[in-house]
C-alpha cells in the first residue's frame, strides 16, 4: 500500500471542486487564482457556523463533534468534516472519555439544495473514507443537510462510489504532476461561477487556428 508524505496531500475541499470543472479546480489549486461572489461567501458563512468547535454537544445517545480534523494516509488527503455524529451503538467503536461504544456518521452542510452533479457525495464520501482509516471502522452511511431545503438526505458509500474518488485523485495528481489546466468546457454553472471572469468560458465558443487555416486553404 503506498503511504503519502504530508506535503503531497491534498485538499477534501478539492475534490468537489475537480468533480465540478476540472478546469475550475486547476485555476484555483494550480494557478492560485480565486474570486468569491455570493453563493461562496454565502457557503462560507454556513460552513463557519457548522465549524464551530466552541459547540460541543451530547444529547442522550448522540455526541456531536463539529469542525473534525481528519486526513488519510493512504489518500494523501487531508481537511475538515463540517459535523460527525457518534451515536451510541453496542456493534459501534469506543471512545475515549465516553463509555460505551458508537458508531460514526459525517454530515456535511450545504448553502443551496441537491445538485444534479455528484460533486457533493465525492466530497462526503472520501471524508468517510478518512474517518475510515483513522478510527479503523467501517462507515456504510453519512447525510446531507442542505440549507435551501432545510433537511437531511440519506446518502449510502459503497465500494463504486469510493473507488470513484480514488481514479479522481490519481487524475488529480496526474494533472499537478505535468502543471496542467484543463481547457474551457462550456457547462450549465458556467454562469454562477466564481472564477468565470478568470476562465472566460465563452472562448470556447471561437473556432480553433486548425479549422481557420484549413478554411482559408480551401478557399
Amino acid at each position: 500500500m503506498m503511504v503519502y508524505e504530508e506535503d503531497k496531500y491534498l485538499q477534501i475541499a478539492e475534490i468537489q471542486h475537480f468533480a465540478y470543472c476540472p478546469r475550475q479546480w486547476a485555476i484555483a489549486y494550480l494557478e492560485n487564482q480565486w474570486q468569491e461572489n455570493v453563493l461562496t461567501v454565502e457557503g462560507h458563512a454556513l460552513h463557519d457556523r457548522a465549524h464551530d468547535e466552541s459547540i460541543k454537544e451530547k444529547r442522550k445517545n448522540c455526541i456531536t463533534v463539529r469542525g473534525m480534523p481528519v486526513m488519510s494516509r493512504e489518500l494523501g488527503i487531508c481537511g475538515t468534516c463540517d459535523v460527525v455524529e457518534f451515536i451510541a451503538d453496542k456493534t459501534g467503536i469506543s471512545i475515549p472519555s465516553y463509555q460505551g461504544k458508537y458508531r460514526i456518521v459525517p454530515i456535511e452542510y450545504k448553502r443551496g439544495r441537491p445538485k444534479e452533479g455528484e460533486e457533493d457525495l465525492l466530497q462526503l464520501t472520501v471524508q468517510s473514507m478518512c474517518l475510515e482509516e483513522m478510527l479503523a471502522v467501517d462507515i456504510p452511511v453519512g447525510f446531507f443537510y442542505y440549507a435551501e431545503i432545510r433537511r437531511r438526505m440519506k446518502v449510502l458509500f459503497d465500494e463504486t462510489i469510493k473507488e470513484h474518488v480514488r481514479e479522481m485523485l490519481r487524475q488529480m495528481r496526474d494533472y499537478l504532476k505535468r502543471s496542467y489546466t484543463p481547457l474551457v468546457k462550456k457547462r450549465k454553472g458556467c454562469a454562477n461561477c466564481s472564477v468565470k471572469d478568470i476562465c472566460i468560458p465563452k472562448l470556447n465558443k471561437k473556432k480553433s487556428a486548425q479549422f481557420y487555416m484549413k478554411r482559408r486553404l480551401e478557399e
